[in-house]
């Protein structure tokens, strides 16, 4: 598979690395600054090869990013987060030009498991008055958005399966929280590559559900799974979809 990065900073390295262990070509590296880049910019001539496109780049850059390569008929994997207002836009770009994409919020395969984990977690606790929920989540101190991701996608399994909890609060309220208030609060220090942390706590006892990333390669590695099974297929489809066919 040829493959072309859109966006040339840590993670795009990381799937370039893993892409070329498997046997793939990289075909073009697209970033308006890098000094190891093919292109400056998405036209016919930097992606005339690929066969899809892997894209991290910036916020703000995705919905443009998807237009040009949607223009030249590429298909697309999303790794950057903190775009999601966009997805609306983004799928009829996807459909109006017949590609393909797949987005996550976190490309992790051991994070979207852990998706399940928690939904399964909070169905099981919400049915006992005693247990309160709760969420932080840790990152890197260079992380653009905040919460994470991955941190919203959480906050959302576990206000869909605990019944009690209505409304998240991410910041550090000055006030005693509401029991229907999830507090999924964030960290950002250090060099973490990405901790999220589940707790399910009672008078009794407390149980915690965490993920801890030691690398980036686990996210590279789920982008590329993506990119792999989003070529020949057109669609606006969610990582979890990719994997729901894996688990089956």
């Amino acid at each position: 598979m040829r493959i072309a990065l859109i966006g040339y900073g840590r993670m795009a390295r990381e799937v370039e690395q893993l892409a070329l262990d498997r046997g793939h070509e990289l075909v073009a590296r697209i970033d308006p600054v890098d000094k190891q880049r093919t292109g400056a910019e998405i036209t016919p001539h930097t992606l005339a090869l690929a066969d899809v496109c892997i894209e991290f780049s910036q916020p703000h850059a995705v919905l443009d990013n998807l237009q040009k390569a949607a223009a030249l008929k590429k298909s697309v994997v999303v790794g950057t987060t903190g775009w999601y207002e966009d997805l609306a836009r983004a799928k009829e770009i996807v459909e109006r030009e017949g590609i393909g994409l797949v987005y996550a919020p976190n490309f992790s395969i051991g994070v979207n498991l852990f998706y399940r984990v928690v939904g399964v977690a909070a169905g099981l606790f919400s049915r006992f008055d005693d247990y309160d929920v709760s969420g932080i989540e840790i990152h890197h101190q260079k992380k653009i958005d905040s919460p994470s991701g991955t941190a919203r996608r959480l906050s959302e399994i576990v206000l869909d399966k605990f019944p009690r909890k209505t409304r998240v609060v991410a910041d550090s309220p000055s006030r005693a929280l509401a029991r229907d208030e999830l507090h999924f609060t964030s960290l950002r220090t250090g060099h973490f590559p990405g901790t999220h942390q589940v707790i399910f706590d009672s008078l009794s006892d407390t149980i915690e559900l965490s993920h801890i990333a030691r690398s980036r390669t686990g996210f590279a590695a789920g982008a590329l799974l993506a990119a792999e099974w989003l070529r020949g297929r057109t669609g606006f489809f969610s990582f979890d979809e990719v994997l729901e066919e894996f688990l089956r």
